[in-house]
Protein backbone atom coordinates (compact mmCIF):
# COMPACT_ATOMS: atom_id res chain seq x y z
CA UNK A 1 0.00 0.00 0.00
CA UNK A 2 1.10 3.60 -0.87
CA UNK A 3 1.05 6.28 1.54
CA UNK A 4 2.16 9.03 -1.07
CA UNK A 5 1.16 12.10 1.03
CA UNK A 6 -0.91 13.45 3.78
CA UNK A 7 -4.10 13.86 2.30
CA UNK A 8 -3.83 9.95 1.45
CA UNK A 9 -2.73 9.03 5.05
CA UNK A 10 -5.63 10.78 6.17
CA UNK A 11 -8.02 9.00 3.76
CA UNK A 12 -6.89 5.73 4.26
CA UNK A 13 -7.40 6.14 8.22
CA UNK A 14 -10.65 7.65 7.89
CA UNK A 15 -11.86 4.85 6.16
CA UNK A 16 -9.95 2.50 8.95
CA UNK A 17 -11.33 4.61 12.17
CA UNK A 18 -13.40 1.80 13.26
CA UNK A 19 -10.60 -0.37 14.14
CA UNK A 20 -9.55 -0.56 17.46
CA UNK A 21 -5.73 0.14 16.67
CA UNK A 22 -7.03 3.49 15.78
CA UNK A 23 -7.97 5.18 19.28
CA UNK A 24 -5.26 7.75 20.14
CA UNK A 25 -3.73 7.87 16.35
CA UNK A 26 -6.89 9.40 15.35
CA UNK A 27 -6.09 12.24 18.37
CA UNK A 28 -2.43 12.70 16.68
CA UNK A 29 -4.17 14.04 13.15
CA UNK A 30 -6.35 16.27 15.41
CA UNK A 31 -3.17 18.04 16.52
CA UNK A 32 -1.81 17.34 13.51
CA UNK A 33 -4.32 19.59 11.51
CA UNK A 34 -3.47 21.84 14.36
CA UNK A 35 0.66 22.28 13.88
CA UNK A 36 -1.16 23.00 10.20
CA UNK A 37 -3.22 25.84 11.15
CA UNK A 38 -0.64 27.25 13.28
CA UNK A 39 2.07 26.74 10.98
CA UNK A 40 4.71 25.80 13.07
CA UNK A 41 7.85 25.61 11.35
CA UNK A 42 8.86 22.20 12.06
CA UNK A 43 7.55 18.76 13.02
CA UNK A 44 9.51 18.37 15.68
CA UNK A 45 7.90 21.95 17.44
CA UNK A 46 4.87 20.05 16.75
CA UNK A 47 5.61 16.85 18.69
CA UNK A 48 6.80 18.87 21.47
CA UNK A 49 3.03 19.97 22.01
CA UNK A 50 2.14 16.75 22.15
CA UNK A 51 -0.81 15.91 24.57
CA UNK A 52 0.13 13.34 27.59
CA UNK A 53 -0.81 9.78 27.27
CA UNK A 54 -1.96 7.30 29.60
CA UNK A 55 0.19 3.97 29.58
CA UNK A 56 -1.82 1.06 29.97
CA UNK A 57 -0.31 -2.60 30.71
CA UNK A 58 -2.43 -5.31 30.42
CA UNK A 59 -2.67 -8.23 33.10
CA UNK A 60 -3.95 -11.18 34.52
CA UNK A 61 -5.69 -11.18 38.50
CA UNK A 62 -5.66 -13.68 40.27
CA UNK A 63 -8.99 -11.74 42.01
CA UNK A 64 -11.61 -9.42 41.39
CA UNK A 65 -14.87 -9.05 43.21
CA UNK A 66 -17.86 -10.92 40.90
CA UNK A 67 -20.51 -9.04 42.48
CA UNK A 68 -19.16 -5.85 40.61
CA UNK A 69 -19.54 -7.29 37.41
CA UNK A 70 -22.52 -5.80 35.83
CA UNK A 71 -22.91 -8.38 32.76
CA UNK A 72 -23.15 -11.64 34.85
CA UNK A 73 -22.09 -11.44 38.41
CA UNK A 74 -23.71 -14.76 38.90
CA UNK A 75 -20.28 -16.59 37.20
CA UNK A 76 -18.63 -16.88 40.50
CA UNK A 77 -14.44 -17.26 40.93
CA UNK A 78 -13.90 -20.44 40.25
CA UNK A 79 -15.73 -20.26 37.03
CA UNK A 80 -13.95 -17.60 35.71
CA UNK A 81 -10.40 -19.08 36.45
CA UNK A 82 -10.76 -22.66 35.69
CA UNK A 83 -10.05 -24.69 32.46
CA UNK A 84 -7.84 -22.48 31.19
CA UNK A 85 -10.45 -19.29 31.43
CA UNK A 86 -9.05 -16.65 32.71
CA UNK A 87 -9.37 -12.61 33.88
CA UNK A 88 -7.32 -9.17 32.48
CA UNK A 89 -7.40 -6.00 34.11
CA UNK A 90 -6.05 -2.65 32.38
CA UNK A 91 -3.64 -1.26 34.58
CA UNK A 92 -3.31 2.64 34.15
CA UNK A 93 -0.31 5.44 34.91
CA UNK A 94 -1.38 5.32 37.93
CA UNK A 95 -0.80 1.47 39.20
CA UNK A 96 -4.91 1.69 38.99
CA UNK A 97 -7.57 -0.54 37.28
CA UNK A 98 -9.43 0.56 34.63
CA UNK A 99 -11.66 -1.72 33.22
CA UNK A 100 -11.65 -5.81 33.70
CA UNK A 101 -12.65 -8.45 30.54
CA UNK A 102 -12.85 -12.06 31.47
CA UNK A 103 -11.98 -14.79 28.83
CA UNK A 104 -12.79 -18.46 28.02
CA UNK A 105 -10.36 -20.07 25.00
CA UNK A 106 -12.41 -22.40 22.65
CA UNK A 107 -11.79 -24.20 19.16
CA UNK A 108 -15.44 -22.77 18.20
CA UNK A 109 -18.35 -19.64 19.14
CA UNK A 110 -19.97 -20.35 21.46
CA UNK A 111 -24.02 -19.19 21.92
CA UNK A 112 -24.80 -19.61 25.43
CA UNK A 113 -22.33 -19.70 28.59
CA UNK A 114 -23.35 -23.49 29.23
CA UNK A 115 -21.73 -23.92 25.83
CA UNK A 116 -18.82 -21.73 26.58
CA UNK A 117 -18.21 -23.64 29.39
CA UNK A 118 -17.95 -26.72 27.68
CA UNK A 119 -16.19 -25.83 24.85
CA UNK A 120 -13.29 -24.11 26.65
CA UNK A 121 -13.72 -27.20 29.38
CA UNK A 122 -12.90 -29.38 26.33
CA UNK A 123 -10.24 -27.06 24.93
CA UNK A 124 -8.36 -27.03 28.45
CA UNK A 125 -8.01 -31.02 27.85
CA UNK A 126 -7.21 -31.00 24.75
CA UNK A 127 -4.39 -28.78 25.41
CA UNK A 128 -2.42 -31.45 27.33
CA UNK A 129 -1.82 -33.44 24.46
CA UNK A 130 -0.47 -30.24 22.50
CA UNK A 131 1.92 -28.57 24.62
CA UNK A 132 -0.30 -26.21 26.56
CA UNK A 133 -1.46 -24.70 23.04
CA UNK A 134 -5.11 -23.93 24.38
CA UNK A 135 -8.07 -22.85 22.00
CA UNK A 136 -7.57 -20.91 19.08
CA UNK A 137 -10.38 -18.50 20.12
CA UNK A 138 -10.59 -15.54 22.75
CA UNK A 139 -14.15 -15.63 24.05
CA UNK A 140 -14.78 -12.30 25.97
CA UNK A 141 -17.92 -13.17 27.78
CA UNK A 142 -18.26 -9.62 30.19
CA UNK A 143 -16.10 -6.28 30.13
CA UNK A 144 -16.58 -3.27 32.64
CA UNK A 145 -14.59 -0.40 33.35
CA UNK A 146 -14.28 1.11 36.80
CA UNK A 147 -12.78 4.34 35.10
CA UNK A 148 -13.58 6.57 32.52
CA UNK A 149 -12.64 5.24 29.19
CA UNK A 150 -11.62 2.05 30.68
CA UNK A 151 -13.78 -0.29 28.53
CA UNK A 152 -12.16 1.06 25.34
CA UNK A 153 -9.25 1.21 26.42
CA UNK A 154 -8.46 -2.35 27.34
CA UNK A 155 -9.99 -3.43 23.64
CA UNK A 156 -7.23 -1.70 22.40
CA UNK A 157 -4.81 -3.97 24.71
CA UNK A 158 -6.60 -7.21 24.36
CA UNK A 159 -6.59 -6.82 20.92
CA UNK A 160 -2.69 -5.99 20.79
CA UNK A 161 -2.65 -9.39 22.85
CA UNK A 162 -4.14 -11.83 20.55
CA UNK A 163 -2.58 -10.18 17.51
CA UNK A 164 0.77 -11.31 18.87
CA UNK A 165 -0.48 -14.38 20.45
CA UNK A 166 0.94 -17.69 19.13
CA UNK A 167 -2.05 -19.65 18.65
CA UNK A 168 -5.07 -17.66 19.00
CA UNK A 169 -6.38 -16.26 15.48
CA UNK A 170 -10.08 -14.92 16.66
CA UNK A 171 -11.29 -12.48 19.09
CA UNK A 172 -15.31 -12.72 19.73
CA UNK A 173 -17.60 -11.64 22.67
CA UNK A 174 -20.56 -13.71 24.00
CA UNK A 175 -22.40 -10.50 24.68
CA UNK A 176 -26.05 -10.04 26.42
CA UNK A 177 -28.72 -9.44 24.05
CA UNK A 178 -28.57 -5.72 24.77
CA UNK A 179 -28.42 -2.41 22.42
CA UNK A 180 -25.71 -1.16 25.53
CA UNK A 181 -23.55 -4.74 24.69
CA UNK A 182 -24.06 -3.92 20.65
CA UNK A 183 -23.69 -0.27 20.56
CA UNK A 184 -19.97 -0.76 22.98
CA UNK A 185 -18.64 -3.14 20.57
CA UNK A 186 -19.54 -1.88 17.62
CA UNK A 187 -18.52 1.58 18.37
CA UNK A 188 -14.83 -0.48 19.11
CA UNK A 189 -14.33 -1.53 15.90
CA UNK A 190 -16.25 -4.92 16.33
CA UNK A 191 -18.57 -6.31 13.62
CA UNK A 192 -22.09 -8.58 14.33
CA UNK A 193 -21.03 -12.12 13.95
CA UNK A 194 -24.50 -13.63 15.00
CA UNK A 195 -27.54 -13.09 16.86
CA UNK A 196 -29.09 -15.94 18.83
CA UNK A 197 -32.16 -16.67 21.45
CA UNK A 198 -30.28 -15.55 24.48
CA UNK A 199 -26.84 -13.81 23.38
CA UNK A 200 -25.17 -12.35 20.27
CA UNK A 201 -21.53 -12.45 19.12
CA UNK A 202 -19.48 -9.78 17.81
CA UNK A 203 -16.13 -10.43 16.40
CA UNK A 204 -12.95 -8.01 16.34
CA UNK A 205 -10.88 -8.56 12.72
CA UNK A 206 -7.20 -9.15 13.86
CA UNK A 207 -6.74 -9.90 10.32
CA UNK A 208 -6.55 -6.83 8.58
CA UNK A 209 -3.02 -6.54 6.84
CA UNK A 210 -3.83 -3.02 4.85
CA UNK A 211 -4.73 -1.48 7.86
CA UNK A 212 -1.77 -2.60 9.35
CA UNK A 213 0.84 -1.53 6.64
CA UNK A 214 -1.20 1.42 6.70
CA UNK A 215 -0.61 1.65 10.43
CA UNK A 216 2.86 1.61 10.89
CA UNK A 217 3.61 4.14 7.65
CA UNK A 218 0.99 6.60 9.79
CA UNK A 219 3.02 6.09 12.83
CA UNK A 220 5.95 6.89 11.08
CA UNK A 221 4.78 9.82 9.46
CA UNK A 222 4.27 11.19 12.94
CA UNK A 223 6.92 9.91 14.59
CA UNK A 224 4.89 8.26 17.20
CA UNK A 225 5.54 4.99 18.94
Amino acid sequence: MQILNREKLVEVLERWKEHPSVTGLMEKFSQLKSYTNKNYKTIESYTKQKIKESKYELVELPYIDVTEDPVRPELDLQFRQTYGRKIFGLKDDVGEISAIMCFAFTNDVPKTVEEMEMMSHDAALQSIHRAGTQGSIAVAYTVWAKKKGGGRAIVNEVYKMVKKSNHLNRLVTLSPLTDMARNFHIKNGAKELQVNDTTQNFEYDITLEDWETALVKAKEFLKVK
